[in-house]
């Protein structure tokens, strides 16, 4: 057994907070150990022989990942999760379970340019390092951009303040083998993005909109504070962007499907609004496609990553404009 492993009364007193063991980190500041090593794997088995004291690190990710092969973020029977790809790949680093909390739970199919998650460790692998040591065991469509170090008490879901999603959608009729997985590609109807820019507007607040929540959610009620919501066009596309404290269930999905009726005049915006006002759930018939939605950003009093690693990662898609003839 490596020396830094804790006894199992050790860890249980760190789960629970009677322990605490912060100055032990203090061996692990950045430039204080230097371990040799040709490649990541040589330098992170070394990493884990070095004879140092146990200590406890909470450790910080932001993760990138193409949803279109699982069936969401959260570990589930029988189905791929981006959740259970990572915790496999840090249990066997580790050599024991770990369990990875993130800030929010995307459903099947939906991407994440900057979720956010963390995990606590035991032994002697710098905060920094993590992310490096991840993406050599990561399949290809999941990304760690960065790691670092939190305070104990920092949790990635609890201390978040808000996040923020966006939504894409493809209006030129030519079909795009580039832009497919990324997009829904809805050119039946010209869309006007003005009028749902419109419908959006009342959305400002904390409203309670269960018009927007699917069924089968253990969430036990639907207010939800939305600090931003805009939708604006960029060539072929419309990009639609809500962040708000939390999310229900499907309801970005929902409340797309249902924007997008605006967009055709099928719909007002006034209608728009009444429909969840007064909570007709009934009234909201269409879930816009998963592969449009993006987890763009989270946002901290203090984050724990510079701007450049976590702000607005998600690129946007520029294309020539249709031409006649």
């Amino acid at each position: 057994m490596l020396k830094w492993q804790l006894s199992n009364w050790f860890e249980k007193e760190l789960k629970v907070g009677k322990l605490k063991v912060e100055n032990l980190n203090e061996q692990l500041k950045p430039g204080r150990l230097k371990v040799e090593g040709n490649n990541q794997d040589q330098v992170t088995r070394n990493l884990l022989k070095c004879d140092l004291q146990p200590q406890f690190q909470r450790v910080a990710v932001v993760i990138q990942y193409l949803g279109t092969r699982f069936y969401g973020w959260q570990r589930q029977p029988r189905h791929r999760s981006v959740q259970e790809e990572i915790e496999t790949a840090l249990s066997k680093v580790l050599n024991k379970p770990v369990i990875l909390y993130a800030a929010g739970r995307t459903d099947t199919g939906v991407h994440a340019a900057a979720q956010v998650a963390h995990f606590n460790a035991i032994g002697p692998i710098p905060p920094q390092r993590w992310a490096a040591i991840l993406n050599s065991r990561l399949p290809d469509d999941i990304l760690i951009r960065a790691s670092a170090s939190v305070p104990s008490d920092w949790h990635a879901r609890f201390s978040a303040l808000w996040r923020r999603y966006r939504y894409t959608i493809y209006t030129d009729a030519r079909p795009n083998l580039f832009v497919r997985p990324f997009s829904w590609h809805y050119y039946q109807a010209p869309l006007n993005e003005a009028l749902m820019q419109a419908a959006l507007r009342p959305l400002i607040g904390k409203h309670h909109l269960a018009a927007f929540h699917r069924a089968n959610s253990g969430r036990k009620h639907s207010w939800v504070d939305v600090q931003a919501a805009e939708c604006y066009r960029k060539g072929s596309f419309i990009h639609i962007e809500i962040q708000a404290n939390g999310f229900l269930y499907g309801m970005v999905r929902l409340l797309v499907g249902m924007l997008v009726e605006v967009g055709r005049g099928k719909l007002s915006p006034e209608k728009f609004t009444e429909v969840w006002v007064k909570q007709r759930r009934e009234q909201v018939k269409y879930s816009a496609p998963a592969k449009g939605l993006c987890l763009l950003r989270v946002g901290y009093t203090n984050p724990p990553f510079p701007p450049e690693i976590w702000f607005d990662t998600q690129p946007r898609f520029l294309l020539p404009p249709m031409v006649a003839g």
